[in-house]
């Protein structure tokens, strides 16, 4: 606004609170620019109706210290826009003229929900269910059918819309990651390479091994062996609920369920929870790699053997690593 607009409007403003005097022209400027009393910045939820309605919820917020100059001035200016319903961003101490202006062209305050990889569906609703700005229901998604990533919305956007939002996301990805695969993987669907992801998710952190993981177990299937994976057992035994990794017994590497890849062969039926994309790209594009077993190596990362000999000999470094000091 030009400084010509401004005391104009300074003036106009003036006369409507109390007429013309002594140094009116500069005490209407001062209004109209003055610093707002709002101590820091806030977000403010303004509802939809008249002047008057908005300057309540500004005043009750502390944006403003006088509703009937809010009133005034937004009257004096609505050739500049009408007043905008939403949840927007104040500065602190903003002038009367800076709230207008967010009123009329801000964006709303744009909230995050972010959904980590690996977090089966049970956890993926409890996490939309827990998410404050989030509104309504939503049902528990498929197992593996939620994108991981971070999600922008709007205060009071449904919980509903958002995952549907999620599950188109994974739909697109995995369709792409699908299309652009290596030719030689055993795998017959773009399910099946989403259910190898969300094992190698679940078998490292990672990120340069991912692919290194998913070559064994791709090499396993090749060779119609078992892929013996604990996260699947961890699945398994706890109902699809949470795929932690607590202490596997011998009796749960024998429980008869189908997730639990050692005791069935191949795949198991669907996915054990939610891969992100690093996953997914890590079994359509695996490493070259003739390894058939891994273990942990007692830093966080893996070993990898391609015979069970070496893997016998990596799995007692393993076990004399973390054994108790005596």
């Amino acid at each position: 606004m030009t400084r010509r607009r401004i005391a104009a409007l300074a003036l106009a403003i003036a006369l409507a609170l109390g007429g013309l005097g002594v140094a009116t022209v500069h005490v209407g400027r001062q209004r109209l620019t003055a610093p707002g009393p709002l101590a820091q910045a806030r977000n403010v939820v303004v509802p939809h109706g008249s002047p008057a309605v908005v300057a309540v919820a500004l005043a009750q917020g502390g944006v403003i210290g006088s509703e009937r100059e809010f009133r005034v001035f937004s009257l004096l200016t609505r050739g500049e826009g009408s007043l905008h319903a939403a949840e927007l961003a104040f500065p602190a101490a903003a002038s009367l003229r800076q709230v207008l202006t967010i009123l009329r062209t801000a964006p709303p305050v744009q909230h995050q929900l972010t959904i980590p990889e690996g977090l089966t569906a049970a956890q993926i609703a409890l996490l939309l269910e827990r998410a404050p700005a989030l509104s309504g229901d939503a049902a528990v998604p498929d197992e593996g059918a939620v994108l991981p990533q971070s999600y922008a919305f709007e205060l009071g956007a449904t919980r509903a819309a958002l995952l549907e939002r999620a599950e188109a996301a994974m739909q697109r990805t995995l369709a792409k990651v699908w299309a652009e695969r290596s030719e030689d993987l055993p795998l017959t669907s773009a399910q099946e390479l989403l259910t190898l992801a969300s094992i190698v998710e679940r078998e490292t952190a990672r990120p340069e091994e991912r692919p290194l993981v998913a070559a064994v177990f791709l090499n396993r299937l090749r060779r119609g062996m078992k892929l013996q994976s604990d996260p699947t057992v961890a699945y398994a035994i706890s109902g699809g609920l949470d795929t932690g990794d607590p202490a596997l017994t011998r009796a749960d590497l024998e429980v008869a369920n189908p997730y639990n890849t050692y005791h069935v062969a191949g795949l198991p039926p669907g996915p054990i929870g939610s891969p992100g994309l690093a996953s997914l790209q890590a079994v359509a594009q695996p490493a070259r790699t003739d390894d058939l077993y891994f273990v942990a190596d007692g830093t966080g990362g893996h070993v990898f053997a391609r015979s069970l000999d070496e893997h016998n000999r990596n799995v007692a470094r393993w076990r004399a690593a973390i054994a108790p000091s005596r």
